[in-house]
Parts: structure tokens; C-alpha cells; sequence
């Protein structure tokens, strides 16, 4: 992973410092509340409905076992000995002090992290592939161009105020694992006629109030050209998007306004004339100095001799289907890519606790070469496990709670924090999860549904992603009162699409049971071993909400 020089260094101390002194003048009551407001935003620092909320950056989602140690300790000193993932791969402390924030962000630069752009209207982390590097199929490693983005990005004096904020995915294989199309710039490694690699690039997707799946803007761009043709789009996107009312003001908006067209002419005109023959360009020595920082592992030649686990999946029946659930197809033979479910039953999904963060450090140093990466869905991911120490890494799991072998299943759920902490949101989402979980805590039951997305939000800003889940639930206040709408037949992935709502919101108490009338649906129309998805496809969405509305009370 990439190491910070003396420079990325230097200048996280100085941010430090530079807030530290800003928090310290505000408590005085020497600067006003308005100007620290964009000051504590540009650094991760939100006041919720509770306390405030840090949220830290993780770099397209990879940590070092010191860094992970670090978030830990951090959980212990400062808040309440947890700490929350989120979908934009990054984690939040939600009970810091203030007063004690730049104390946090001091720890956190001593292992090269820090708050910098979690918040604010600038260019946020950007995510991809959490497989990335080591996944069959890959057509090429995405992080060195996630890398190359990071660094452009940061601090990019152009874009500190930009009409709203901006969200870039890049995945570097066929299979979406990082929900591109529906971000402001989502970038797609592919190869052209010729077998050279290039980006597919696509605007103005997004979710929120108006969601919208993104277009492609240019079928392929060269891998030089990422940092110029980058530039040109948020040059456009920041002298034409709109400032006058920030829920009109995202790139796709404005897209939709001008029509992908126009935008690619401006575009087009913008990196012809500004951008591209500058030093924006990547020479091919710099992409490889970049790739230099994912270099692979060394992996063992013998693993692949050592990979039989027959005999331990006879001896373990929850240890193969651990296995079948929570693991991954490796490029290397004799290893594995292990997901670990921050999903356990009855508990907040993407929620971790300090004590079981040290264990995933351990567990990283001792089975995958001391990195961890966080997901876009609220897991976290051990990307180099050799076959043959999947058992002993799994025993360890289990013990600590974090074995659940739901991955892919329907408790496997994408879920904001609600109203419970959030001061944007309008309905709990945590109480509803668990309720959920409750009505279906029979993982044999939930296996036979096959590969179910369910995604909940608290309020229409869609922080957890319920427009693009097979089955999205969006909390609604109704004077005073927490309801719930559903829309059915989203995806994140390749085919990208939009759920529908399917008809009025339905009361807290009866969440649980209208998944439940939803299932019924989808098994009484299922051919053979057929996904929910395509069963939507197929029979569309009339005899979910026949049956649904005609049942409830």
C-alpha cells in the first residue's frame, strides 16, 4: 500500500495543527459558529442529532493491521469503544468530544491517516473494488489510478468549493463491486481492440433525492490521460453547476439539464484546451512507480499443495458453510479472500467494537500479510488468506462474533445509523434492522433465497443506498411517526438500475412482515434456483403490490 513521504507527512501535521488552533479560538468564543462550521466540515467533524461525528478517511478502503490498532485505541480514548463503516469505505466515531477532535487527528496522522475531505463540498474518498489486486478476472489492479486520484485530488485548491459534493468510483473488472454507476465520475478499466487498457467513464450518476444511474461520457480514455480528462470534467462541473440551491446542485443535474451530449462537447473542449497536454498528464514511468505501490505479495508455492479442506469440512459443518459463504475465488490457487460479516444478529450493521478491531489487526498480521480493506456494503475484507489457515482463521472469527456466514444473504443489509444518531434522518433504521433480523434468523432459509440485497435508509438522502437494492426501504416521517416505503428491482452492479416504489409506506411494525410478503411473492413465481432480480424482471412489480397491500391490515 502507498506509504506516505516527508511531505504527505508534513503537511497532515500541519492540518492538525492548523484545526487544533481553530477549535481552540472557537471554544473561546473568538471565532464565530458560521466560520468554524466550514472549518470543522473540512475536516470529517459533523454535529448529529447526539454528539459529534468524526469520520476518518480510508483510502479506496485499505488499512495497514497498525492503522486498524490505531482506529481501535482511538474508540477506547475518545468515544465508546466502537466505531461505525460506512458505504464510502471510511469509518466515524460518533461520541467525540470537540474539544478533543484534533487530539484524535493528531493520533491518527502518527499512522498516516487522517479527516481531510470526509465532508464538505469537495472531491470525497474514492472507492472501488474491494477484491482489487487479487480477484480472478480482474482485467487490471484499480487502486495505483484510486492512488493517483488521492493524490490529485487532496487539498486541489480548484475544487475546496465545488457546488456539492463529489464522488468517484474506479473498478478495474467486468463485475461492479463499487456501485460506479451511480456516482458523480464512475471509471471502468477495460481493453480495447488493440489490448491496450483505457477507462470507460461515466457522469453524473448519483442517488439521494434524484436518483440517477450515470452515462458515458467518453468510451475510452487512455490511462495517461485519467488526471487531465478528470480535471476537465469537475473545471465544467465547477463553472456551471449550480450554487443557488444545493439539492439542484450535484454534476447530475446538471447533466440531465444540459444533456450527456453537450456535457462531452464541454468537456471535450475543456481538456482539449486547458487540461491535456500539461502536466496533468501520467507518463508511463509515473503509472509504474504508482502500480510499484500494490506490488503482489509473495505468495507461497506450496499453498496450493496444501488446499485440500475436505476433511475439515467433514469434522465442521458451520466451517464449510463459512467457507461457501464468506470467501472468495483467489487469483493465486491455495488462497482465498476472506469477508468478514459486520452483520451479526441483532447488532448494527457496519458496527465494530475496539476489542474485536485489535483481533481483525492480529488476525491481518497472522493470515494476510497485515491489511485489512473495508467494503462499500459494511464488511471488511482479509485479502490473502492461505487455504490451508482458513480453519484456524475462522475458529478465531467465530469466537469473537464475527462468523456470521451471511455474505450475500438478505440480513446482509446496507444500512445507514438512522435517526438514532444522524440529524438529517427522519426515521430509526437500527430498531428496524433488528427487527428483521429477527423474523429471519434461520440462515438455511435465508440460503435458499439465494442472493438477496436488502438496503435501508433513514431519509431520502439515501446515505445507505436503497434505490439501487433488490429490496430498498426508505424511512418516512408521518407526523411525528416512523414509516417505511419499499421499492423493489435496484442493483448496484453491472446492470445498474433504480427500484420502484411499489405502493404507500407501510407502519414501523409491519417492516419485518412485508419482506416476508415480499419473499412469498418472489418464491411462489421462482423457477428452480432463479435470483430474486431476475424474477422482478420477469413478472415485473404487479404481483408484489397486489399481494402486499391486498394482505395488509
Amino acid at each position: 500500500m502507498y506509504v506516505y513521504n516527508n511531505d504527505d507527512q508534513k503537511l497532515v501535521e500541519q492540518r492538525v495543527e492548523q484545526y487544533r488552533d481553530q477549535t481552540q479560538r472557537f471554544l473561546a468564543g473568538t471565532l464565530p459558529e458560521d466560520e468554524f462550521l466550514a472549518l470543522r466540515l473540512m475536516n470529517g467533524l459533523y454535529v448529529q442529532r447526539q454528539a459529534p461525528m468524526l469520520r476518518v478517511a480510508i483510502p479506496y478502503g485499505l488499512m495497514s493491521s497498525t492503522q486498524l490498532r490505531k482506529l481501535s485505541d482511538i474508540s477506547r480514548k475518545y468515544d465508546r469503544n466502537y466505531a461505525h463503516f460506512t458505504t464510502r469505505t471510511n469509518i466515524q466515531f460518533n461520541w467525540p468530544k470537540l474539544e478533543e477532535v484534533p487530539d484524535i487527528l493528531a493520533e491518527l496522522a502518527t499512522v498516516q491517516m487522517h479527516a481531510i475531505q470526509t465532508s464538505g463540498n469537495c472531491i470525497r474518498n474514492t472507492t472501488t473494488d474491494p477484491y482489487a489486486g487479487v480477484h480472478k478476472g480482474e482485467i487490471e489492479d484499480p487502486r495505483p489510478f484510486c492512488e493517483i486520484i488521492r493524490q490529485w485530488s487532496t487539498l486541489h485548491p480548484e475544487f475546496a468549493y465545488l457546488p456539492r459534493k463529489f464522488k468517484i468510483a474506479v473498478t478495474g473488472s467486468s463485475e461492479d463491486r463499487a456501485a460506479s454507476q451511480v456516482h458523480d465520475i464512475g471509471l471502468h478499466l477495460i481493453k480495447n481492440e488493440a489490448g491496450e487498457t483505457g477507462f470507460e467513464v461515466l457522469v453524473g450518476g448519483g442517488l439521494g433525492r434524484t436518483p440517477i444511474i450515470g452515462q458515458v461520457i467518453k468510451s475510452f480514455l487512455p490511462v495517461e490521460h485519467l488526471r487531465s480528462y478528470l480535471d476537465a470534467i469537475l473545471r465544467v462541473y465547477n463553472l456551471n453547476g449550480r450554487r443557488d440551491n444545493k439539492y439542484k446542485a450535484r454534476i447530475k443535474i446538471l447533466v440531465k439539464a444540459l444533456g450527456i451530449e453537450k456535457m462531452a462537447e464541454l468537456v471535450e473542449q475543456e481538456w482539449l484546451e486547458f487540461c491535456k497536454e500539461t502536466d496533468l498528464h501520467i507518463s508511463k514511468e509515473e503509472i509504474e512507480t504508482f502500480k510499484g505501490y500494490f506490488s503482489p505479495i509473495s505468495y507461497d508455492p506450496q499453498a496450493a499443495k496444501e488446499a485440500d479442506l475436505t476433511a475439515q469440512f467433514a469434522a465442521d459443518e458451520s466451517f464449510k458453510v463459512w467457507y461457501e459463504r464468506n470467501t472468495v475465488e483467489h487469483k493465486v490457487d491455495g488462497y482465498r479472500i476472506v469477508v468478514i460479516s459486520l452483520k451479526p444478529h441483532l447488532l448494527p450493521p457496519g458496527d465494530v467494537t475496539d476489542g474485536q478491531m485489535d483481533l481483525i489487526a492480529d488476525l491481518a498480521d497472522q493470515f494476510s500479510h497485515s491489511e485489512i480493506r473495508s467494503t462499500h456494503d459494511q464488511n471488511l475484507v482479509l485479502s490473502d488468506v492461505k487455504m490451508s489457515e482458513l480453519k484456524a482463521l475462522f475458529d478465531k472469527l467465530q469466537a469473537a462474533n464475527l462468523a456470521r456466514a451471511n455474505i450475500g444473504t438478505l440480513t446482509d443489509m446496507i444500512c445507514c445509523p438512522g435517526y438514532e444518531f444522524c440529524a438529517l434522518a427522519n426515521a430509526e433504521t437500527l430498531p428496524i434492522a433488528d427487527q428483521i433480523n429477527r423474523k429471519f434468523d434461520d440462515l438455511d432459509y435465508l440460503y435458499d433465497l439465494g442472493e438477496i440485497q436488502l438496503n435501508m435508509s433513514g431519509c431520502i438522502n439515501a446515505c445507505g443506498h436503497h434505490h439501487v437494492a433488490d429490496i430498498g426501504i426508505l424511512g418516512v416521517d408521518r407526523k411525528g411517526e416512523n414509516y417505511y416505503q419499499f421499492t423493489l428491482g435496484g442493483s448496484s452492479k453491472s446492470d445498474a438500475s433504480l427500484g420502484k416504489t411499489i405502493g404507500k409506506a407501510i407502519a414501523a411494525s409491519e417492516v419485518a412482515d412485508t419482506v416476508q410478503k415480499i419473499l412469498d411473492v418472489f418464491i411462489s413465481h421462482r423457477h428452480e434456483e432463479e435470483l430474486f432480480r431476475d424474477v422482478i424482471k420477469r413478472i415485473g412489480l404487479e404481483p408484489f403490490k397486489e399481494y402486499v397491500y391486498a394482505t395488509s391490515h
